[in-house]
């Protein structure tokens, strides 16, 4: 099994799993991975250091924290300011956390509400004006129908949900 971090052309960050590297392959030329967050089929592989469990560094990883070094650069290898606009390692962690809590509220969402697909200003008005027993509803609103929502005091909210979900989110 072959555990690969990848990215999407936004910069979008998440991990595949595969039977062998020649899987990978496979599926990538033939379009087969998503982005979880976009759905764009373009990823890239990032590189990734593989990690080896020894009784050592079991014992290690028991004792000390790991914390990562961060690197400096050479002087006159790149610019101060060059390598200040370079993400550190610090930062992914962040990306990651965000990425996931994003998916998790989207997840909620799809759960917990029904979708009633492009009828959704007009159920919304329904349930308002008490035509409609209330319920959480999503569905798609053109902008001219969010703005009449709103005008008429029924308060919308745009969350952006990738055409990748299509059921559970893992």
């Amino acid at each position: 099994m072959k555990v690969l971090n990848l990215r999407c052309p936004s910069d979008h960050r998440f991990e595949g799993w595969f039977a062998s590297e020649d899987d990978y392959r496979s599926q990538t030329e033939r379009a087969l991975i998503e982005c979880p967050m976009c759905g764009d089929t373009t990823v890239q592989r990032l590189p990734s250091a593989p990690h080896v469990l020894t009784s050592t560094s079991r014992a290690e990883a028991h004792t000390q924290p790991v914390k990562p070094r961060q690197a400096q650069p050479r002087p006159g290898s790149v610019t101060e300011s060059a390598a200040a606009g370079t993400p550190t390692a610090e930062a992914q962690p962040d990306q990651f956390m965000l990425q996931s809590a994003w998916l998790r509220a989207v997840q909620h969402v799809m759960e917990h509400t029904d979708d009633v697909g492009t009828q959704f200003a007009e159920e919304a008005r329904r349930m308002h004006y008490g035509e409609a027993d209330e319920r959480p509803i999503r569905g798609q609103a053109t902008s001219d129908e969010a703005r009449a929502l709103h005008d008429e005091g029924i308060e919308v909210m745009a969350l952006p949900m990738p055409s990748a979900i299509k059921g559970t989110v893992q």
